[in-house]
């Protein structure tokens, strides 16, 4: 909400806002899933909703962000505006056109964020105090050694209980070269920040007694659970059963190595292919 309305100027209204479900319904039966659905106002009569998509390359048809804001729109009777963020520039510059959806009188603008609006913030300060556009900055910037140093050691002393998530967000939307870097930075990071991504875990379990190994299988569930939760997953009672009962750490690791690029939790289960 900060970035469209206090960054790019939309004008939304001054009031709560909550995280929703990114699964929404639309007849006959299928189900459209954005990266991210965040609405704002009483749960009864929404005041707005905001879709938010990560788009790296040109792959997803510019119609279906219509569509999820239509479809959100009938859901909740209430405006939506979608945010698109785009590492790279040609991406961005493809999002930002007018989207023709193809019904008459219905032609949606996105908000779109690239790289030239997106700042590279290498000052820990200014990552602790806008840890939202700091993960962006890794995201885009992160080739920079400052930009991950800085938000790494942001997130150290931040006491939001979500600092995990800003960096399970920024490592699973970041290019390969960008996540290698965080892994050799964040190796020799503090060990005193309960970091949940793979590596992070294996860094700060090092020099365990082999007595540690459950504590090591609940650690990774909770990793799971929050990357699954980070991606929009709705987790059923059985699912997350499933998951919190493991004792078996390789399993886990699988699992969460698949939680990364699964669409379905079904996914999340089965053999790739």
């Amino acid at each position: 909400m900060e970035i469209l309305r206090d960054f790019m100027g939309v004008n939304l209204p001054d009031t709560s806002l909550r995280l929703e479900k990114a699964t929404f319904n639309t007849r006959p039966s299928d189900d459209i899933e954005p990266d991210l659905v965040i609405t704002l106002g009483p749960p009864q009569s929404p005041a707005h909703a905001i879709i938010v998509e990560i788009q790296q390359d040109k792959s997803k048809n510019p119609r279906q962000l219509a569509r999820y804001a239509a479809a959100l729109w009938l859901m909740l009777g209430c405006d939506v505006s979608v945010l698109v963020i785009c590492p790279d520039r040609n991406v961005a510059a493809h999002y930002a056109q007018p989207i023709e959806s193809g019904l008459t009188g219905y032609r949606l603008r996105p908000w779109v964020l690239g790289p030239d609006g997106i700042p590279a913030i290498t000052d820990p300060h200014e990552a602790a105090a806008h840890p939202d556009l700091a993960t962006m900055s890794v995201m885009v910037h992160g080739r920079n050694r400052k930009v991950i140093e800085a938000f790494i050691t942001a997130l150290t002393d931040v006491t939001d209980e979500h600092a995990p998530d800003y960096y399970e967000y920024a490592y699973s939307m970041s290019v390969p070269e960008i996540r290698r870097l965080m892994e050799e930075i964040m190796k020799s990071a503090s060990t005193s920040w309960p970091v949940y991504s793979p590596f992070a875990r294996e860094h700060f379990t090092r020099g365990k007694t082999e007595g540690k190994v459950e504590g090591k299988a609940e650690g990774a569930a909770r990793s799971l659970l929050l990357v699954l939760a980070a991606r929009g997953f709705d987790i059923p009672d059985d699912t997350r059963a499933q998951i919190t009962t493991c004792t078996d750490l390789a399993q886990l690791e699988t699992w969460l190595t698949r939680a990364a690029t699964a669409q379905t939790l079904q996914d999340l289960f089965h053999e790739p292919g």
